[in-house]
């Protein structure tokens, strides 16, 4: 005989299906280069307390406010700047009162190589190196701040055949992890983790060299009634975030 579950359980399964289904959403992100590391440390903790899924993409905040502005999926934007978010704020692409700071960033200038840089960047006036790398400071902040410490320090014409450049602050890492160029400027947090440097060797840019970089995130219009999108936002406010954000060298 063939045994038929009751009406009852199949309806009380059904019933949970679509509970389950409902609250734990996916939020599609997209995630400036130099936050990757910690946005990866972050949803796993996202995902494990809040049970919705965290899907990122990782670029140039100018590359990708192309995309939003060409219909790209994101629900997210974790910018590497301000500006561009407010742009998106200003031309109606974000869901009003949703755009803040979510971390300071902090430029670097390091070399794959221990001991290749000083502690004072000296090696940089020194002039020896035959290139050096940056990002694309047209798409990415980082390269915009990188250009502003070689301006504030007269070495913009010094340097100008040597500077090799990335399309993001990922790719800028790795020519030089890969030894393509001798030293470059990367993000802070892609070298550094819980109070000090964790490969070759690197100078700390003091922030007074270029302008402030404040990353804010928005949820942006495709998001607005996206549970999960406004969980990620609130949860990048709170304390478990902000631990790992602070472990990756960023300020607050």
């Amino acid at each position: 005989m063939r045994i038929r579950p009751s009406h009852l359980a199949v309806t009380a399964l059904a019933s949970l299906f679509a509970f389950n289904t409902a609250w734990a959403d996916e939020v599609q992100v997209a995630v400036a280069a130099n936050f990757t590391a910690p946005i990866q440390a972050i949803a796993k903790d996202f995902e494990k307390d809040t049970g919705h899924k965290l899907v990122a993409a990782y670029g140039a905040t100018g590359q990708f406010y192309a995309q939003i502005k060409n219909g790209a999926p994101f629900e997210v934007f974790l910018a590497a700047d301000d500006s561009t978010p407010k742009k998106l704020e200003d031309e109606k692409e974000i869901v009003p009162g949703s755009r803040f700071t979510y971390a300071i960033g902090t430029l670097a200038l390091w070399s794959a190589e221990e001991g290749y840089v000083d502690a004072k960047g000296e090696v940089l006036k020194k002039n020896e190196f035959k290139h050096l790398s940056i990002a694309n400071p047209k798409a990415a902040p980082y390269g915009l701040a990188a250009t502003q410490v070689l301006d504030k320090l007269k070495l913009t014409e010094a340097t100008k055949g040597k500077i090799v450049e990335g399309q993001n602050i990922t790719q800028a890492f790795q020519f030089v992890s890969t030894g393509n160029a001798e030293l470059g400027f990367v993000a802070l947090s892609q070298i550094y983790k819980d109070g000090k440097v964790t490969n070759g060797s690197a100078w700390i840019v003091p922030a007074n060299l270029h302008d402030p970089i404040r990353q804010d995130a928005v949820i942006l219009n495709k998001g607005k009634d996206n549970a999960a999108a406004k969980a990620l936002v609130e949860y990048l406010k709170g304390p478990k975030a902000a631990a790992v954000i602070k472990s990756y060298g960023y300020e607050l």
